[in-house]
């Protein structure tokens, strides 16, 4: 700008300032030049024409203010379009380019730079070759940092260093911010969803980990959600021993409750073999930490530690909970069922759905009198549907493993491989189980290698208990479980068989990026010819590849290339795992690339399910990228549509999502009103009857399954619907990012298998193992649950359970009015006035102290009418309420949690000291006074929380025949 307003409306050209630089005195030229600088934003176009000579004059040497002139050039060629010659002018300008102006011309160039640097940074550690970098572009950036520094902006310096991967930087940022656990914090959450270099990622956790624990409090929490991310458990393993020695068993506990929810099992697995070698020095197990201290060193309080944190880190403490707190709370909409089951009459395609959709309403419940009551209607089902109505046991049963192989016995093969029942009952049995026992089997693992190794086993008994070795091993590496699958039931290329053991062996291998395996699975795709195969291993090798992004890069491009469309489906479902939660542009360039462009309609169909996966930790980003797309001539890029706004929006009930499916529910191709109907319940899963677009929901699903003239595909999509939208007894959802922000990897496993429902039915049993309860669940420090109360600060019709499906109401028939004779109408008047004198009579004598004979009548409506006036004042009273008290264990919302508190004068507090999580241990601040807790009751084996207990035995007696008679 000019130095004031005077010379501006005074001065109309640059002329006289560009004549001066022909003149021979360097001080006029540089007068010139510096005036130049002042009106360049004006009158550009006119000084480009010298711009040659202003360039001349940098490139002199004998020229003292050559720098002058380079910033000059830099504007000029910045306001020509030239940015790339307007950095590399500005960077020869050195100190004259002013990185404190806050301009568009320095505000552009300070962001090439850092691009740049970033860019050269990035290939270095990538082990690319990278070009010399331009002359003055570090110390640009060094600049930067420094302006940063010093104006206070702490987190914008932490996210430059991190993408110019300056560690440095980063932990000086962090230090003297004045607020570190913060900085750590946004640190940790940019890290997570940003940095797509996996080594660089690895490395802001490592330090992030080193200054948790410097601290004078260390973080221990979150320190081991940094280990947990970079795969060492030796290093967790030390942090539960110290913690174990300091006598801290609550936060100790607490750490092991949220490893179990966020580790794999091979990961949990080798922390626990760190523990037992600890506690037995002279035969230490391998995986122990190095420097931990034997067990047997410690007092027995720290030993009785030790074993609850085995049995958390087992699962069985949680699942118990977890089962208790479902069994507990459920509010499965019973009438809704079976009124499902009378409406779809004896269509074998609507039966399947009917069993599928209440499994998923009792979900975790331990609830199967649904199948009790209707065990002659169970029993039209036939071969597949046989093994479908016995695999959803296991969803109903998930997490029970106290009972699991009681109530499958009558299910699972018997001694020989074949049970009483067919191979189908056996097959479902084996699934069952392994829902069950999902991503915490290492107990049934050699069961079900048994069972697989028996001779003669059916193909269909060998789908089901692939599956179910599968989800039992899921993420443990184990080589032997691989290898059975790969060798018993893979290469003996039976179609049935081979499809779940590739399935099964991607579960094993889950997130190990195995090449050996990945080699293996991918060259027997190509050379079989069995598609049931094909499409099983491109599943397999995407769950390999599970969270490893850049890692998988090379494998999505070779399959991406393939010739076969089941291949390249497998490329998308890769992409899918491994930038999970990711949001990366380049990912999402590439999945809409092959959106639109792929000839076959199943890999476009899957590429826009992969959105949902990418974006689900931002899904406020994926209406607007869908958006054209649920408007495709395409009906399968429409059903993908539906199908990503579901997974990425589960539970949120979002208004713009359903906005852009409300359309699809109506299409035109049955297919897509199945996907939207499904979609709508994902994300209408646990709001409430006052969320706008719940009637609506309800409705869209009745009328689609009661319509006669609606396409079957359509009606298992409501079906389908009401069950997820009632899952676990409404009170569950399928989220795949947990309540902490991390990404939910048996949601995402599930999620992605039950896409495939598409091929294969019995597969959408496999939601069940996406679902997760919402519930907050208070444990003390010796892991019983006290009787306490939490307080949640909303109205309780905010958070309510909707209403249950009211059973119909009876209309009175409309009596047809019968013709009466005069004769006969005369006769009747005359009898109905004697019997009015005689009843007068009789209540004039009834008559005592003043009271009328019908008091007691108007008493009773006087008591109805009181009842209906205490009603009304109740839900006046709910709603009124600004608050209400929850009980422990407690159904909490995602959204609710914010609002949820103990009492902060109360006697406990959670040890966290960051609120409520699923298992959430408390701190007793008055641990002398006793404590009343809730006892853990194991959940009927049949009939669940819904059934009556079973009669006692009755006591030994004699028979006396003579008291027959």
């Amino acid at each position: 700008s000019i130095s004031g307003p005077l010379e501006m409306a005074a001065l109309t050209s640059a002329g006289g300032f560009l004549a001066l630089l022909d003149e021979p005195e360097d001080s006029l030229k540089l007068y010139a030049l510096e005036q130049l600088n002042e009106v360049v934003g004006v009158f550009w176009a006119e000084i480009w024409d010298k711009l040659e000579q202003i360039e001349i004059l940098y490139e002199d040497e004998s020229f003292p203010h050559r720098k002058v002139a380079a910033l000059v050039a830099s504007k000029v060629n910045f306001h020509m379009g030239a940015v790339t010659d307007s950095m590399n002018y500005a960077l020869y300008a050195g100190e004259q380019f002013d990185v404190n102006a806050h301009t568009e011309y320095v505000h552009t160039i300070i962001a090439m730079c850092i691009d740049t640097y970033a860019q050269r940074q990035q290939q270095l550690a990538t082990g690319q070759t990278a070009s010399d970098p331009p002359a003055g572009l570090l110390e640009v950036v060094e600049r930067m940092f420094d302006r940063c520094f010093n104006a206070g902006e702490y987190k914008q310096a932490a996210g430059i260093a991190m993408e110019t991967h300056r560690l440095d930087v980063l932990e000086r940022a962090i230090q003297t911010s004045g607020d570190p656990i913060g900085m750590m914090q946004y640190s940790f959450g940019i890290a997570m969803s940003l940095i797509s270099n996996r080594g660089f990622r690895d490395s802001i956790l490592t330090l992030l980990a080193r200054l948790y624990s410097e601290m004078p409090q260390p973080d221990y929490f979150k320190m081991c959600q940094c280990f947990i991310y970079l795969e060492n458990a030796e290093a967790t393993t030390k942090v539960i021993m110290s913690l174990v020695s300091a006598g801290k068993e609550a936060m100790a506990y607490q750490l092991a409750f949220d490893l179990f929810d966020s580790a794999t099992q091979q990961f949990l697995a080798v922390v626990s073999d760190g523990l037992k070698a600890a506690s037995d020095p002279k035969a230490p197990e391998e995986g122990a930490a190095e420097g931990t201290a034997p067990v047997e060193q410690l007092e027995p309080p720290a030993k009785e530690m030790v074993t609850k944190i085995l049995t958390i880190l087992s699962g069985d403490l949680t699942l118990a909970l977890s089962v208790e707190f479902l069994s507990r709370n459920n509010h499965a909409d019973k009438l809704l069922i079976s009124n499902i089951k009378d409406s779809v009459g004896r269509n074998s395609i609507t039966h399947n759905a009917t069993v599928t959709a209440n499994a998923m309403m009792y979900a975790g419940t331990t609830s199967d009198v649904f199948l009790d009551d209707n065990r002659e209607w169970l029993k039209s089902a036939n071969n597949w549907a046989l093994f479908n109505a016995a695999a959803s046991l296991g969803v109903i049963h998930q997490g029970h493993t106290a009972e699991a192989r009681n109530v499958l016995e009558p299910y699972l093969p018997k001694d020989g491989g074949v049970g009483a029942d067919g191979p189908h009952v056996d097959g479902g049995g084996l699934f069952a189980l392994g829902l069950i026992y999902a991503n915490h089997g290492a107990e049934v693992t050699d069961y079900f290698l048994q069972r697989l190794r028996e001779p003669q086993l059916s193909e269909v008994t060998q789908h089901g208990g692939c599956l179910g070795l599968g989800l039992a091993s899921m993420g443990s590496a184990r080589e032997d479980v691989f290898n059975q699958m790969r060798d018993n039931h893979l290469v003996c290329e039976s179609a049935v068989a081979g499809e779940a053991a590739g399935i099964g062996m991607g579960l094993v291998m889950l997130g190990s990026a195995s090449d050996e395996a990945l080699t293996f699975m991918t060259t027997y795709a190509r050379e079989t010819q069995h598609e049931k195969i094909i499409r099983g291993l491109a599943l397999g090798v995407a769950l390999i590849m599970y969270g490893r992004q850049e890692q998988a890069d090379g494998h999505i491009a070779a399959l991406s290339e393939d010739k076969d469309h089941i291949l390249r489906m497998g490329a998308v479902h890769m992409i899918a795992t491994a930038y999970v939660g990711t949001g990366e542009n380049r990912i999402i360039k590439k999945l809409l690339h092959i959106a639109v462009s792929d000839v076959s309609d199943d890999v476009r169909r899957c590429a826009v399910t992969a959105l949902g996966f990418v974006l689900c930790r931002t899904p406020e980003q994926l209406p607007s990228t869908v958006n054209l797309l649920s408007e495709s001539f395409n009906p399968n890029v429409r059903y993908g549509t539906c199908m990503a706004l579901g997974i990425a929006f589960s539970g949120s009930g979002n208004a713009e999502a359903l906005a852009l499916l409300e359309p699809l529910v109506k299409d035109s191709v049955a297919f897509v009103r199945q996907g939207a109907l499904i979609a709508v319940a994902m994300i209408m899963m646990q709001q409430t009857a006052e969320h706008p677009k719940y009637k609506y929901a309800k409705e869209a699903f009745t009328s689609t399954m009661l319509d006669k003239h609606e396409d079957v595909l359509a009606k298992v999509g409501a079906i389908y619907a009401q069950g997820i939208m009632n899952a676990g007894g409404q009170n569950v959802t399928t989220r795949l990012v947990n309540a902490k922000g991390h990404i939910r990897m048996q949601s995402v496993v599930g999620t992605l298998v039950f896409t495939q429902f598409w091929f294969w039915f019995p597969l959408s049993n496999f939601l069940s193992i996406a679902m997760s309860p919402t519930a907050v669940i208070c444990l003390n420090k010796d892991l019983k649950m006290p009787k306490i109360e939490l307080k949640s600060n909303a109205p309780p019709s905010k958070f309510a359970y909707p209403p249950a499906t009211e059973p119909p109401k009876e209309k009175s028939k409309d009596k047809v009015e019968t013709a009466v004779l005069s004769i006969t109408s005369k006769a009747k008047a005359a009898k109905a006035k004697e019997e009015k004198e005689k009843a007068k009579k009789d209540d004039d004598a009834m008559e005592v102290e003043g009271q009328p004979a019908d008091a007691a009548a108007t008493d009773a409506e006087m008591t109805d009418a009181s009842k209906e006036d205490k009603a009304t004042e109740e839900k006046a009273a709910d709603e009124k309420a600004t608050f209400m008290m929850l009980s422990n264990p407690a159904r909490v919302l995602k959204d609710q949690m914010s609002v949820v508190e103990l009492d902060a004068d109360g006697r406990y507090r959670p040890v966290s000291g960051r609120g409520f999580g699923f298992v959430t241990v408390l701190d007793d601040n008055t641990p002398d006074e006793p404590e009343e807790f809730i006892e853990i009751k194991p959940p009927a084996s049949a009939g669940g929380s819904d059934g009556a207990a079973e009669a006692p035995c009755p006591e030994p007696f004699q028979f006396d025949e003579s008291l027959e008679d």
